[in-house]
């Protein structure tokens, strides 16, 4: 698109945003009428705080943050193309899932927002998954909502509402309490046969809460649920000012359901249809895989929910992702800056993973635990990062941050073992998010760790913001194909894929690192334990 295509675009709104809040950063994208172009960005970084034991982020940061990183697409939309937007085709806001957000009748929080990190939650969970007779993680709205109800805390009567963190933006600038199916899949199990919640165990769950809570109904405190492709509602005044402080943006422009990061990262990766997967990796890592047929069995490190379509899903989510690894790259970037040298983010990463591509095969009998955070699939009710090696192993720089990169997948592949195990088909993974921006390391190790092909496109290391930007594109062509149709054909067509093979020499070597890496979680725990 010439300059002077793209600036008519934006100022005849015949574009769509996509916001994310993710863990560290919140994002904004903005696409043109082709979702692949991306016309602007803008971010802000922001940091969870860990107040009272318990892992929250602020309301006030909340909307903070978005109104930052509004401004600065704005200021990137001035510099690209001399133009302030006053309106959009369609706006999409996505969002860490899971999580407790409640609320009282009067819309006033009720407690600290709960996010998807705490792991505080295991009676609520364990009762939960015995009395539905599938996993409900930790982190699961509706376990936050019980284990309010076991621990009687003085909130929990007077509840009117409760959602996750994309769906309070989403009604804040909208007015309507919805979630896009894949959201909602993360707050209580969907029945994909309606894309709605699964009437039966909400009966049950009422049932169970019956003399804890009297009154209580689960289903009139949970948002609507709304499959992709439905208009869930419009800017209003109040909403538009909320984003846009300085009054340029005008109300009325539609808005997708709001979403979850696992939707928007399969969306970014085009892993909506049976036998597809993708692994997201940030400050969590997650793999999602499209299941074509029920899975045999309840698994302890699997949660059931769906694409943004109502497709189910496998997903193994790690509460660790790339955050220790991100510390180290900030250690060895300030000994570059008292050594004299200079060096961004980027070129820091890059330096240390091209170095990771000399290690030995299984990082010469090192093991990093990026636990910085409770890991259920690991046995771990908190986190204690460490690196952990015998006298004979070799420590050397390729080796450390081969150990690094393979700690961040550590979890992760203890988990697709099972799914491994219950014989789930599997044609294509594609990954995405900033590990990834170095070519040809994390790729490739990610590769040798599932023993599988592993593609990565063009956007990335864009994630989510763009997966929700393409939702809200999406909105315009509902009515001529579903998702998985309209990614296909319309959005990676010509995508420009890279596809990692595994390594036979990588796959043995990780495979050893697992296998010390599983033994010594007991060293993990003993360090929860002791520290």
């Amino acid at each position: 698109m010439t300059t002077d295509a793209a600036r008519a675009a934006i100022l005849e709104g015949r574009t769509s945003l996509g916001i994310e809040f993710g863990s560290t950063r919140i994002k904004a994208c903005l696409v043109g009428p082709d979702p692949t172009e991306v016309l602007a960005v803008g971010s802000h970084e922001w940091e969870n705080e860990f107040v009272d034991r318990r892992w929250t982020y602020s309301l006030e940061s909340v909307w903070s943050g978005l109104q930052a990183a509004y401004a600065d697409l704005v200021a990137d939309l001035r510099r690209r193309h001399d133009v302030v937007p006053e309106t959009f085709g369609a706006i999409g806001v996505s969002a860490m899932m899971h999580g407790y957000l409640a609320f009282d009748a009067d819309g006033e929080l009720l407690v600290p927002f709960r996010t998807w990190r705490n792991t505080s939650t295991g009676p609520a969970s364990a009762e939960l998954s015995e009395r539905f007779g599938l996993n409900i993680p930790l982190r699961w709205s509706i376990a936050h909502l019980h284990q309010a109800v076991l621990d009687e805390e003085p909130h929990v009567p007077e509840i009117a509402s409760v959602t996750t963190l994309a769906g309070y933006v989403h009604w804040k600038l909208t007015g309507r309490n919805v979630l896009g199916v894949g959201d909602a899949s993360g707050m209580c199990p969907i029945d994909s046969a309606t894309n709605d919640y699964d009437a039966t165990l909400i009966a049950a769950y009422d049932e169970l809460v019956a003399s804890r809570a009297p009154g209580l109904k689960v289903a009139e405190l949970l948002p609507e649920v709304l499959p992709a492709g439905r208009v869930a509602g419009s800017l209003t005044e109040a909403g538009a000012a909320l984003l846009d402080p300085t009054g340029a943006l005008r109300a009325g422009i539609p808005f997708c359901p709001p979403e979850g990061d696992a939707g928007t990262g399969m969306v970014a990766t085009n892993a909506v249809a049976p036998r597809t997967g993708n692994v997201s990796a940030g400050t969590s890592i997650f793999a999602m895989v499209v299941l074509e047929h029920p899975l045999a069995n309840a698994h302890d490190e699997l949660d059931l929910v769906t694409t943004p379509a109502g497709d189910p899903v496998a997903m193994v989510h790690c509460n660790n992702g790339a955050s220790e690894l991100a510390a180290w790259a900030g250690v060895f970037g300030r000994f570059a800056a008292a050594a004299g040298v200079e060096l961004d983010g980027d070129a820091v990463f890059g330096a240390l993973f091209r170095e990771a591509l000399e290690g030995e095969a299984d990082a010469g009998g090192l093991l990093a635990y990026n636990q910085l955070a409770g890991e259920p699939i690991a046995g771990l009710e908190e986190g204690r990062p460490m690196v952990v090696r015998t006298p004979d192993s070799r420590l050397t720089l390729a080796n450390l941050m081969r150990a690094q990169i393979y700690g961040v997948y550590g979890t992760l592949a203890l988990g697709m073992r099972v799914l491994h195990d219950e014989g789930v088909g599997l044609d294509r993974m594609t990954a995405h998010g900033g590990i990834f921006r170095t070519a040809g390391v994390a790729q490739r190790f990610l590769a040798g760790a599932l023993d599988a092909p592993v593609a990565v496109g063009e956007t990335a290391s864009e994630g989510g913001a763009w997966g929700i930007a393409v939702l809200a594109a999406y909105l315009a062509h509902t009515d001529e194909a579903d998702l998985g149709t309209y990614l296909d054909q319309r959005v990676f067509a010509g995508a420009a894929i890279d596809v990692a093979e595994p390594d036979p020499t990588d796959v043995a070597g990780f495979a050893a690192y697992l296998d010390r890496y599983a033994a010594g979680l007991a060293a993990e725990a003993a360090a929860v334990a002791a520290l």
